[in-house]
C-alpha cells in the first residue's frame, strides 16, 4: 500500500509532516460529537459519520491533504478527496448557504491540491455569528472501505491530529 507524506513548512526551521492516514482539526475550536449538532441531517449521520466544531477562529484549514474536489461558490462548504480514496466534506455553519457567500472568502479554488493545515476559507466570524449557528461539520462522505476513528471531543487547535484512518 502506498502512503504519501505531505509536508508543510511552518517557519524557517520546522516542517510538519502529515500522512494520508491522519485527519487534523480544521480550526481552533471545541470539537463536539456530530450527534450534538443542531441540524437533523448532520446529527443523524445521514451524510456520513464525522465530528463538529464550535469555532474559536476565523480561518478554516484543510483537515487533510488531497484535491479540493468541491468548493461551493458561496464558500460555505468544500470537499477533499484524499489520496487513499477517503472523501471528506467540511460544512461551515448551519444554513449558511443562505448568506450567498457574504462573510466567506475562498483562499483556494476547486481542483487545487491542498496540504493538511493549509488555509482554505477565511470567515467574518463575528458577522456570521449574528445570523447563523457557526457550528462546523467535518463529515466522512466516502470512507472507501476504511474506518475513521475520531478522538474524544475536546478543545483543539488547527492542525492537531483529531482522527486516524485504519
Amino acid at each position: 500500500m502506498y502512503v504519501s507524506y505531505w509536508q508543510k513548512k511552518t517557519d524557517k526551521s520546522s516542517v510538519v509532516s502529515y500522512n494520508d492516514n491522519k485527519i487534523v482539526a480544521l480550526a481552533d475550536a471545541t470539537q463536539i460529537l456530530i450527534t450534538d449538532v443542531n441540524d437533523e441531517v448532520f446529527a443523524s449521520k445521514a451524510m456520513g459519520d464525522g465530528v463538529a466544531f464550535k469555532l474559536k477562529g476565523d480561518t478554516i484549514y484543510a483537515p487533510a491533504s488531497g484535491k479540493l474536489s468541491v468548493l461551493f461558490p458561496t464558500g460555505h462548504a468544500f470537499g477533499i478527496a484524499m489520496n487513499n480514496g477517503v472523501e471528506l466534506l467540511c460544512h461551515i455553519g448551519i444554513n449558511t448557504v443562505e448568506a450567498n457567500g457574504k462573510g466567506f472568502t475562498a483562499l483556494k479554488t476547486q481542483g487545487d491540491y491542498v496540504i493538511a493545515g493549509e488555509p482554505v476559507i477565511k470567515l467574518d466570524l463575528k458577522e456570521l455569528e449574528k445570523t447563523y449557528d457557526m457550528t462546523t461539520m467535518l463529515i466522512v462522505v466516502k470512507p472507501n472501505e476504511k474506518q475513521v476513528v475520531f478522538n474524544t471531543p475536546s478543545d483543539v487547535r488547527s492542525e492537531e491530529v483529531i482522527a486516524k484512518i485504519i
